[in-house]
Parts: structure tokens; sequence; C-alpha cells
């Protein structure tokens, strides 16, 4: 029998260009034995709505560095609950000041949000923790 697995999808929205960080922290995630889907540069809230419904993920991770996470978290948020996949647990990453950090997190936008200096040890830790397949 088959071992559930926590299923990741590693996103990265908008015109952000920079996804060294999204690939470091996608390959610590699959170092500490979850899947990982990454799915690269210049995603569409569309399109990476479409790849969690595709690939079945309990989480999507969006990496945004643009400054656009008060707009690309809430909206990718509300098209997966209006596909019927609410349930997917939105983890943001990037450089959020910690007042829109909260505000995401009350609206519900998000389930945890990880700024820089935040180590890959305390994100696998809070999907051990918070996460089950």
């Amino acid at each position: 029998m088959a071992e559930d697995k926590i299923r990741i999808l590693v996103a990265k929205p908008g015109l952000d260009g920079h996804d060294r960080g999204a690939k470091v922290v996608a390959r610590a995630l699959r170092d500490a034995g979850f899947e990982v889907i990454y799915s690269g540069l210049h995603q569409t809230p569309e399109e990476i709505v479409s790849t969690a419904l595709q690939e079945d993920v309990d989480i999507v991770g969006l990496s945004i560095l643009s400054g656009a996470h008060m707009t690309l978290i809430p909206k990718i948020r509300e098209m997966l609950k209006e596909k019927g996949a609410g349930d997917i647990t939105i983890l943001g990453g990037g450089t959020i000041p910690d007042d829109e950090k909260e505000e995401l997190l009350n609206m519900g936008a998000a389930d945890a949000i990880f700024t820089p200096g935040t180590s890959t040890e305390d994100i696998v830790n809070w999907i051990n923790e918070n996460v089950k397949p």
C-alpha cells in the first residue's frame, strides 16, 4: 500500500522574475519527504489553480516578491473556493510587511506566511504540524 504523502505546489504568480528562494524551498520540502511540483515563473492565478486541481495538491505555496501579494493571494484563495477546493492550504512567502502578513492571515487568504529569514526547517515543521494528506 502506497504511503500518503503531502503534495505541494510551489508557484510564482505574476511578473516576478526571481525564483531562487522558491527553488530552495521546493528542494527543502522535497528533501523533507513531501511530493513537490514547481510550476515555474510568471504563472497566472488561473494557471496556478488549474495546476493545483490537476495535481490534487494539499498545499499551494506562493512565492511573491513583486509586492502584489495583497491581490494575488486572496484571488487564488477565492478561485480555489469557487472550484470546490477551498480546503487546500495556502502558504505565502516573500517580502511581505508584517502588517500585511497579519491582514492576509486575518482575512483567511493564507494559512501561513513565511518571510525572509524563515528557515526551511520552520516551514517543514509548520506543514507537519498543520497539514495532513
